[in-house]
């Protein structure tokens, strides 16, 4: 099972959501945190044996004595990353997205490619949990690709879930992808429903089943579950507002264990996301 934890925008929780589902999981669980322009589920977990893998993106070199000039690579390029005016292109590396269009088509086989890091994977052990982590280089504008090395991280045939980030750009798409089932995680305020409908939109787009979790349930009001019930969308879940939650999060520690309490609504959650695949 693939699971993918995403918000419309960000502060609703959906790390607490992800490192506690993994944290009630019976069995070898994965984390991913696909974050990767700030990760933070790390800090809830305590973690050994890390282990770290740079990803690097293949970005064009021009060998100007072979180049004609014909502009073939400037014209394939959907994002401007190399330009020419009738003479060598220019290369434009934070802007390329590594697809190697340009030396695919160019006539006299005058570029070649060349790597050039973009952020690391890192893989470390937290009990039954494998926790495999993005981070991205600081600079450095693309976030998909270093989010596809972490997905591909992940070994086949394992239960994993997949922190996303916040939004419903492009690296949110990249994280939740070929995952067979979203959880929508919102909070009960004016912002929170305009942002869940956004994020609505795009896994209903991408045709993935999903379902929502309402956070801080109790601190506004029940719009989040008019408008549920008006779309025919299942919440799954519902957390209290409750402080104590907030401080055992702001001392790094998981709701489940800091409140035992709360640990059926997770077992219960894990319970319907697999009835709800099979």
């Amino acid at each position: 099972m693939r699971l993918s934890v995403a918000s419309g925008k960000g502060g609703t929780g959906k790390t607490t959501l992800s490192a506690n589902l993994a944290r009630i999981a019976q069995h070898t669980v994965v984390l991913a945190d696909c974050d990767v322009e700030e990760p933070n589920a790390h800090l809830f977990l305590k973690t050994s044996d890390i282990e770290e893998k740079v990803v690097s993106l293949p970005i064009p070199k021009v060998d100007e004595a072979l180049c004609d000039g014909c502009g073939l690579c400037s014209k394939i390029c959907q994002f401007s990353a190399i330009v020419t005016f009738g003479t060598a292109p220019l290369v434009f590396p934070e802007m390329c997205h590594g697809c190697g269009g340009c030396a695919l088509v160019c006539p006299p086989k005058a570029i070649t490619e060349h790597p050039r890091r973009i952020g690391v994977v890192e893989i470390s052990q937290a009990e039954s949990i494998t926790l495999i982590t993005g981070r991205l280089d600081v600079g450095v504008a693309q976030a998909p690709p270093l989010i596809r090395a972490v997905k591909e991280a992940v070994p086949p045939k394992t239960d994993a879930i997949f922190d996303a980030p916040p939004g419903t750009s492009c690296p949110v798409i990249a994280a939740v992808r070929d995952t067979d089932m979203v959880l929508l995680v919102t909070e009960p305020t004016p912002f929170g429903l305009h942002d869940l409908t956004l994020a609505v939109d795009m896994v209903r787009d991408l045709q993935l089943p999903f379902g929502v979790v309402v956070n801080r349930m109790g601190s506004g009001d029940r719009r989040i579950q008019a408008f549920c019930e008006k779309q025919q969308i299942p919440i799954l879940l519902e957390i209290p507002d409750d402080r104590r939650i907030a401080e055992a999060y702001s001392r790094g520690i998981l709701m489940v264990d800091a409140l035992p309490e709360y640990r059926s609504l997770f077992e219960d959650l894990w319970k319907t996301i697999r009835q709800s695949l099979n």
